[in-house]
């Protein structure tokens, strides 16, 4: 669901409330008997559970995960985040965190009056389940983005084609140079939504999107709309002769074994399914009570629950394995959806003429504001408007998905996006950094609004030859959280930044002028010298500073060593020197 206002998705990420209405939109009136229902059990492809260990990953943070989880099912501030959720987490093919907490049906009514909810009776609340189905909303989008890349690889769509050369009507209005990978990217100039709801028949539904202008013009700016998948949908029908939900079936869902995805439940699901919201004006845009099994989306329900940018329904489990696949580079088994070629396509950017909206081919790329310290350039993931979320981190071949229902009893109770972000950071601080040289190394943390530093005791320089070098490993949310090295001559009362280079293994040196460093290193260690300033008492430290928002996975500092031409000033190695460092918010760590 996009937000009416044209907002950025890590604006609505920062907590504004997406308003009523999303789109949605089906090529034909939705049947739910076209697709038979397949059975919710089945095997389990390509992924086992096991521990921690077993997937590479430290314990604690996962059980933290968990605890962290668990507090928004409380207040937080004023209202819980969501009745309930289903957490799951692994690296490589094993799942070492599968956990439901909290309740997947709780509420029957809101009370917009006493602005509470009306719960069911406690014998007719469902509490969550490992294998309990949700409304996935907008991660329904990837789906349809994979869908339309199987196309690509066979020839039926371009990537740079006018989707006006498939659907002439398209090119009305001035859409006439709108491309797929526009449609792909978010960068076509649609504006976030209309309520297609409101039109009376399916042929002014199309109509209204065939005529509808754009905001900017094609390529000029990144707005990110419902539309552009609603569009992409219908290329798909046309090229391919089927409807969405049947693709869904034939392409993914069935060769990947996916037997809990698929558009419009039927009843025999009900009871496995998240409820979703107390529907109803003027917050929603149709009066619905209780929505439960079908899609929340206004205009996916109105036009029968298939639609390019909502509806489809999974479980966790199920979205493992679509991870999985892709980290798998599109093969689970014996069963290939995609070309690795094409999967690298989904996890580069094609933004970078709009830094902080960076996207692939259907999948965002880089967003802090879900993927928390999860973020690297090649992470890739989506979110959902009913509290959904899907992040892979090719770089360290994990993979989260939260599943919860947060518009559950009503869609004005969570603003942001916490529960993902505290998830992912978890995640990342669960993949282990191992010392460069030693059992331990210095780390800094990964506390939001703080400062960490780290000082080495007053060395005598005044010969000018002195020299600091160590191991260096940062990643950061960049510019907004630093790390700076620095010195003082006066005992700490002034502080100058320190300039340095960094090399990473057989790679070239990086000069850091400024004496900082943010942003992503690679997440592997570099190698830092730096020329210190000439005092007989000179302090130097690390600092590490971070905004309230969102954090990286910081920094380690491994090695630390001070020397003036034969003289060895400081040696972390020795036990006598390891004693003076002064550490605030840094400590040792052996992961």
């Amino acid at each position: 669901m996009a937000d009416a206002r044209g907002m950025s998705r890590r604006q609505v990420g920062l907590g504004a409330l997406a308003l009523g209405g999303g789109l949605a939109f089906a090529s034909l009136p939705a049947d739910p008997a076209a697709a038979a229902a397949p059975s919710l059990g089945g095997g389990r492809p390509a992924l086992r559970h096991g521990s921690a260990r077993e997937a590479g990953l430290l314990p604690g943070p996962l059980k933290q995960l968990v605890t962290d989880a668990e507090a928004f099912l409380q207040p937080s501030p004023e209202h819980p985040w969501y009745a309930g959720a289903v957490l799951l987490a692994g690296r490589g093919r094993t799942v070492a965190l599968h956990r439901p907490i909290g309740m997947a049906v709780r509420y029957q009514a809101y009370d917009e009056e006493t602005d509470t909810g009306v719960e069911f009776p406690p014998d007719q609340q469902i509490p969550m389940a490992e294998d309990t189905v949700f409304d996935l909303a907008s991660v329904s989008k990837l789906f349809t983005s994979i869908l339309a890349v199987q196309q690509i690889e066979r020839g039926r769509i371009e990537l740079e084609a006018p989707v006006a050369s498939y659907l002439p009507d398209f090119g009305r209005a001035g859409k006439q140079d709108v491309t797929i990978r526009q449609l792909l990217t978010h960068t076509s100039g649609f504006r976030a939504w209309i309520p297609l709801y409101e039109a009376p028949t399916y042929e002014e539904k199309v109509r209204r999107v065939y005529d509808e202008e754009l905001a900017s013009p094609p390529g000029t700016a990144y707005l990110y709309s419902d539309l552009n998948l609603i569009s992409l949908q219908l290329v798909l029908e046309h090229v391919t002769g089927r409807r969405l939900d049947v693709l869904l079936r034939e392409e993914i869902t069935e060769p990947l074994g996916m037997r809990r995805t698929r558009y419009n439940p039927p009843a025999s699901w009900k009871p496995k399914i998240a409820a979703t919201e107390d529907a109803r004006k003027p917050w929603s845009g149709l009066d619905r009570g209780l929505v439960w099994g079908e899609v929340h989306d206004e205009n996916a329900y109105s036009l029968g629950g298939v639609a390019g940018h909502a509806g489809v329904f999974s479980d966790a489990w199920d979205l493992a394995v679509l991870a999985r696949t892709l980290l798998d580079g599109g093969v689970c088994g014996r069963r290939r959806i995609l070309r690795p070629e094409s999967v690298e396509l989904m996890f580069t950017d094609f933004n970078t003429a709009f830094p902080g909206d960076e996207h692939g081919l259907g999948f965002e790329l880089y967003q802090h504001w879900y993927m928390g310290a999860m973020a690297t350039p090649r992470t890739a993931g989506h979110t959902g408007f009913t509290g959904t979320a899907l992040v892979l981190d090719p770089t360290t071949d994990s993979f989260l998905v939260v599943l919860g229902n947060s518009v559950h009893p009503v869609r004005g109770w969570r603003s942001g996006s916490a529960p993902r972000v505290a998830a992912a950071n978890q995640l990342a601080r669960a993949v282990p950094v191992r010392p460069a040289r030693g059992r331990t190394a210095w780390f800094s943390g990964m506390a939001s609004a703080a400062t960490a530093t780290l000082a080495l005791p007053a060395l005598d320089t005044s010969s000018g030859a002195a020299r600091l070098s160590c191991a260096l490993w940062w990643d950061t949310e960049p510019k907004a959280d630093v790390l700076v090295l620095e010195s003082s001559a006066d005992g700490g009362t002034t502080w100058q930044p320190v300039p340095f280079t960094t090399r990473r293994r057989g790679g070239s040196a990086e000069p850091h002028p400024t004496g900082t460093a943010t942003g992503w290193s690679g997440r592997v260690w570099h190698d830092l010298t730096a020329g210190l300033p000439a005092a007989p008492g000179l302090v130097v430290r690390w600092r590490y500073t971070t905004d309230r928002l969102y954090v990286g996975r910081g920094a380690y500092v491994d090695g630390l060593r001070v020397e003036s031409g034969h003289r060895r000033l400081f040696d972390e190695s020795r036990p006598a020197d390891a004693t003076r460092l002064r550490a605030e918010g840094w400590s040792r760590e052996d992961d």
